[in-house]
């Protein structure tokens, strides 16, 4: 059964999810918020590795409950518990300025790096000193877009579940393993340990995307770094890698921002390692 509503902002629960807002409270209690119907359908379906439903809570005003009723008795039926909410409440658990009537309190999703490394990946995006949610949720939909098989956020990058970067992720955060808090050296060796070729995407690079690919050399695995919106790659972390590419820049632009340049080069591997068909 949908619980009665919720009138007063003041309930413990609403309190207890309004707090995850910030970063100290959603490690203490490893929940974070997914708003909208696309992030809550995938938080929904979504299981841990032990099999525990992703979303525990959903908050829903009765106008998307109705609207959204599929994703509604599919939050009951994996045991999450749902909430009717005044627009008050929603407005207190929301990271929105204007909320889209469903907000779910979700279960930390992140995955061991060790796992990662013995999955044998072929593509795995690494963000070194990436700062900015909003940019590390749109490189981790790139990843997922092209089709990677894990995304790395090293220690000197923004919190995964951030609700920016959430949001930013549209979903994707919930199809793709994801490590968090590793440090850029022990990402590094393990990916080489697993056989994965590592190349660090930086504006300055001695080589030149298009010249890997007509070179051949990007079809095995790889992992590419992506690092701080403003200032790129430490030299620290570019002696780490195999080569050091930078993305061609045909006409007059000055650069490409970090979610384009990532998508660039994660299609560009991703195409190398397709297999050739016959005409």
């Amino acid at each position: 059964m949908v619980t009665p509503e919720l009138i007063s902002p003041r309930s413990p629960r609403v309190v207890a999810a309004r707090r995850l807002a910030k970063r100290n409270f959603r490690g203490k209690d490893r929940l974070f918020i997914a708003e909208g119907p696309q992030a809550v359908r995938e938080a929904v379906e979504h299981r841990g590795s032990t099999g525990e439903p992703t979303l525990v809570e959903l908050f829903t005003t009765v106008e998307a409950a109705e609207r959204y009723s599929a994703i509604i008795e599919a939050a009951l039926a994996a045991g999450a518990r749902v909430h009717h909410a005044s627009d008050a409440v929603l407005a207190e658990v929301s990271q929105t300025v204007t909320p889209q009537g469903l907000v779910g309190v979700c279960r930390f999703l992140d995955s061991p790096f060790e796992e990662i490394v013995a999955a044998r990946p072929k593509l795995v995006a690494v963000l070194a000193h990436v700062r900015d949610p909003g940019n590390a949720g749109t490189v981790l939909r790139c990843a997922d877009a092209a089709g990677a098989d894990a995304v790395v956020l090293t220690d000197a990058s923004v919190d995964l579940y951030n609700p920016k970067s959430v949001r930013a992720s549209v979903g994707s955060l919930f199809h793709l393993p994801v490590a968090v808090g590793v440090p850029v050296e022990q990402a590094v060796a393990g990916l080489k340990s697993a056989g994965v070729r590592i190349l660090a995407a930086d504006g300055a690079g001695r080589d030149d995307l298009d010249a890997e690919l007509d070179a051949g050399t990007m079809g095995g695995p790889t992992a590419w770094i992506f690092g701080n919106e403003a200032w790129g790659l430490p030299e620290e972390t570019r002696a780490l890698a195999d080569a050091v590419v930078r993305v061609p820049i045909h006409g007059k632009a000055e650069s490409l921002n970090l979610a384009t340049a990532a998508a660039v080069c994660l299609y560009a591997s991703a195409r190398a390692q397709r297999p050739r068909t016959s005409a």
